[in-house]
């Protein structure tokens, strides 16, 4: 069998075997870059792409760290291109709305971790600030989640006044804030402690709650209240 034949000939019965392991166990059974691999097969329908999917994993440390990459950053990596980064994308997307549609509608502060793993999964891993606030309603069910702004790499402006406005616009009667941080700490900063106790004194005047204030980063996340600063 000639050399093409006998590499295509492989790397179909490799596919095969990963789906089918897939398939039987789960994702479970599969390492990290195996299914990174089943996700690129998406993207090319022939080749190995087993190199490819730990030239990603070496570069952006964890699957996680691969699906939130920023596309720029993903076409770097040789053998990928737009439909395997558009595949990439689909995936962590999928997931964030489907850990979404397990919050909205639902007791916010009863489903605390679900939230926590939500934000870790929507921030945790981007390369700037964003503010983020969940609103809820009297009866803490969330009714809307929003990114308010876009900072910088470790800064994001917020105002007090159109966190409060945007809140009686939905007419929410609680807030929850949540911001990232790149560089990987969560611990809050001063600046943190001082824009929380505006919006916190602001918010109140109106009759609107803020439960909690959470600062997320890929390595974990800290809670104000938790650590008794609200």
């Amino acid at each position: 069998m000639p050399d093409s034949k006998l590499e295509k000939s492989l790397n179909v019965g490799h596919r095969k075997r990963l789906r089918d392991r897939f398939l039987k166990a789960g994702a479970s059974a599969l390492s990290d870059y195996e299914i990174l691999e089943m996700v690129l097969f998406m993207a090319q329908p022939r080749g190995d792409m087993k190199p490819t999917a730990k030239k990603l994993l070496r570069k952006f440390g964890s699957y996680a760290g691969v699906i939130s990459a920023d596309a720029k950053e993903l076409e770097k990596v040789a053998g990928v291109g737009v439909v395997a980064v558009a595949a990439l994308k689909t995936v962590r997307d999928a997931a964030l709305r489907l850990s979404q549609d397990e919050l909205i509608g639902r007791p916010v502060l009863s489903s605390w971790q679900a939230l926590l793993d939500y934000c870790r999964q929507a921030m945790g891993h981007e390369k700037k600030e964003q503010f983020r606030i969940f609103f809820l309603n009297r009866k803490n069910l969330l009714i809307a989640d929003e990114v308010q702004q876009i900072g910088t790499v470790d800064h994001t402006p917020v105002y007090p006044r159109e966190v409060v406005s945007r809140a009686l616009e939905l007419g929410a009667t609680a807030i929850i804030m949540a911001h990232n941080h790149p560089s990987g700490d969560a611990s809050p900063s001063k600046g943190d402690i001082a824009v929380t106790k505006q919006v916190q004194e602001a918010s109140s005047k109106l009759g609107i709650m803020l439960h909690d204030h959470v600062i997320v980063s890929r390595n974990g996340t800290s809670s104000f209240k938790s650590m008794g600063l609200l």
